[in-house]
């Protein structure tokens, strides 16, 4: 039998599959499951446990500055570059949104 905190988590959490690798995607707000307003800007972590990552990544997302209207120096996805697929996985639940990796290298 399911415990009901798996069923019904208390904090967001998702187990990512991106490019055959394995991770855990989790915030720290439980409101993000309860209140779309909290979906303005919000933080995100990552962490899947590979040799490459030495720290849990620390993303931050905002879903009403999209990522096409980024100076180009910040934004990974710039033409003739290709996006981060964790990158691309987020935006599959919050389309267009602006994903800060805030000082890490972007990976995955």
């Amino acid at each position: 039998q399911v415990s009901p905190g798996l069923r019904t988590p208390r904090l967001p959490v998702w187990l990512c599959s991106v490019s055959g690798r394995h991770g855990v995607l989790f915030g720290t707000d439980s409101r993000l499951l309860s209140d779309w307003k909290c979906e303005r800007i919000f933080h995100l972590y990552f962490y899947s446990g590979q040799q490459e990552q030495t720290q849990t990544a620390h993303l931050t997302i905002d879903t009403h500055t999209h990522h096409w209207e980024e100076a180009q120096s910040e934004d990974p996805c710039t033409p003739g570059r290709r996006c981060p697929a964790l990158q691309m996985a987020i935006r599959t639940k919050w389309a267009g949104a602006t994903i800060s990796w805030n000082g890490t290298d972007p990976f995955f």
